[in-house]
């Protein structure tokens, strides 16, 4: 209860993204002094259970749930994110180079409504200053993905560029990568979604993605792409026909939402992207079609209102082999991580199932 009854009302007095930028700095410190990980590692790690262990993409995640991308956008505290309980993390979103994003303020609570709408525009220091950060990291003992996008200032029709820009520059720090095109706050961003945009994009970044690893002479390390929640039936369909046939290892489902259905709170004016609980059904919806059209033979990590085990669990029985949480971080602290794993747990067991695996998809078994 240290983060709800302490730390929660401490920050939620002060600007949210100043809040933001304070937890950050603060992991990025606290991971520099000695003994202090290891303090956090006993108030926060999960324990390991066998039945929680997910292996895929040729990674090993300790448990499946992980970090959305968005809070630690130039990786700066990568090695304490396994030490508060995280099973994987994703870094970014990164772009080639530099940017500060929109102008202030770009961050918004709705408290009422547990979610958050942001507009930050991709605001990072640069693909080389992450690679610089990542490539002294030492004690990672979690899958990090990097998550790369677009300068908002490259035209989408050279967007293709920025992408493979960002897998030269990274690609011997990540584990795993993740094409964002489905961002709301950077300009025509989510029209890479469609035809052949998309098709030449994730052409560049799987073709990029064999050219490093052939300097190494391993496998090409995976590729995901992130989609927007906020797609008709039929676009959502084509964009999954045009990631299956470029081979990618799998979906991210999804990012923050345009929507502001159901909202109560004064905050729902502002634009941007909406994250948290409102986004919870609808990125469940996505999941389930995803899987559905796939033959369950595309792994999805489930990412979109995720606050108790049984959201979690809904979104892996819809078909999400991962999930990922972002807002309700904010909301509940790093105590949620145990509470999430030992609820899916608790459910695994209920429902006579020996993994994580073998719950995947079974909504539609």
């Amino acid at each position: 209860m240290l983060y709800s009854k302490l730390a929660k009302p401490v920050f939620f007095q002060m600007d949210p993204e100043k809040a933001h930028h304070l937890v950050i700095d603060g992991l990025h410190t606290a991971s520099k002094i000695p003994g202090l990980p290891a303090v956090m590692r006993g108030m926060y790690g999960v324990k390991h259970y066998p039945e929680l262990e997910v292996n895929l993409f040729g990674l090993r995640f300790p448990h499946p749930i992980g970090l959305a991308a968005g809070l630690d956008k130039n990786a700066k505290a990568v090695e304490m994110f396994a030490n508060i309980g995280f099973g994987f993390a994703e870094v970014g979103t990164v772009t080639p180079k530099g940017q500060a994003g929109n102008e202030l303020p770009r961050l918004f609570r709705l408290p009422s409504d547990e979610a958050l709408v942001n507009r930050m525009g991709f605001n990072n220091d640069g693909a080389d200053a992450m690679a610089q950060r990542l490539s002294i990291v030492q004690d990672r003992r979690i899958p990090i993905a990097v998550n790369i996008g677009k300068n908002k200032t490259t035209p989408n029709e050279q967007a293709h560029e920025d992408y493979r820009a960002c897998m030269q520059k990274l690609y011997p720090y990540g584990d795993f990568f993740v094409v964002n095109i489905s961002s709301p706050n950077t300009p025509d961003l989510r029209a890479l979604q469609h035809g052949d945009e998309l098709s030449l994009l994730l052409t560049t970044v799987m073709e990029e993605a064999a050219v490093q690893a052939a300097k190494t002479g391993a496998r090409p390390k995976p590729v995901l792409v992130k989609i927007a929640p906020d797609m008709t039936d039929e676009q959502l369909g084509y964009t999954v026909e045009t990631i299956q046939k470029s081979g990618v290892a799998g979906i991210i489902a999804t990012n923050t939402t345009i929507s502001r259905d159901g909202l109560t709170h004064p905050n729902k004016k502002e634009t941007g992207g909406l994250s948290g609980l409102p986004l919870k059904a609808r990125s469940t919806e996505v999941i389930r079609a995803v899987y559905r059209q796939t033959g369950g033979k595309l792994p999805i990590v489930g990412s979109g209102g995720i606050f108790t085990a049984d959201d979690a669990y809904d979104k892996i029985r819809a078909g999400a082999a991962l999930v990922e949480i972002y807002t309700a971080l904010i909301y509940r602290g790093p105590e949620l991580l145990n509470e999430l794993a030992l609820g899916l747990r608790q459910r695994l067991i209920a429902d006579g199932y020996a993994s994580i695996a073998e719950a995947v998809g079974a909504d539609h078994r």
